[in-house]
C-alpha cells in the first residue's frame, strides 16, 4: 500500500476500450484513482456522474481521472458508454491494482460477509507521488473534495 509521499507501485491495466493504461503514463500531471465497488449500481453510478460532471475543472487543474474495479473492460465498455464518461475506466481483473492500493476487504451486505472492495480515491500529484487518500468513501460531496484538494492552476 503506497504511503503518503511515497511512489505508488508501477501499474498498467485494460481499459473498457481495450487500450492499455499505465499509471507512470501520466506522470506530470495530477492523477485521481477511484476504486469503486461495481459498475452500474447506484452509487457507483452517481459517482461516476459526480466525477464526470466536474471533469472539465479537474482538466483546468491538469487532472487525469482514472475509475477502477474489478469489472471487466466489456463492462466498463458499456458502463462508460451509457455514463458519457470522459475518463478511463481500467478493468483490474487480477485485482493488481485493487490489492496495491490496499482496497479489498471484509463487507457485509444483507448480513452476509465477503470480500469487496471498499469505495477508496487516491490523489497522485505531477511528481507521482501520492498526496492524499479517502478511504470508506461517501459519495455525496466526495468529487468536490478531490477537486478541491487539487491547487489551481
Amino acid at each position: 500500500m503506497p504511503e503518503i509521499g511515497k511512489k505508488p507501485p508501477k501499474l498498467a491495466g485494460t481499459t473498457g476500450d481495450g487500450g492499455t493504461l499505465k499509471l507512470d503514463d501520466l506522470k506530470g500531471h495530477w492523477i485521481v484513482v477511484y476504486f469503486y465497488p461495481k459498475d452500474s449500481t447506484p452509487g457507483c453510478t452517481s459517482e461516476a456522474r459526480d466525477f464526470r460532471d466536474l471533469y472539465p475543472q479537474f482538466r483546468r487543474r491538469g487532472a487525469e481521472i482514472v475509475g477502477v474495479s474489478r469489472d471487466s473492460a466489456r463492462s466498463h465498455a458499456s458502463f462508460a458508454a451509457r455514463q458519457e464518461l470522459p475518463f478511463p475506466l481500467v478493468a483490474d481483473t487480477d485485482e493488481a491494482w485493487c490489492k496495491a492500493f490496499d482496497v479489498i476487504h471484509e463487507k457485509v451486505l444483507y448480513g452476509k460477509r465477503h470480500l469487496g472492495v471498499v469505495r477508496s480515491t487516491f490523489l497522485i500529484d505531477p511528481q507521482g507521488r501520492l498526496a492524499r487518500e479517502w478511504r470508506n468513501v461517501k459519495v455525496p460531496g466526495h468529487a468536490q473534495a478531490v477537486l478541491d484538494a487539487i491547487p489551481a492552476q
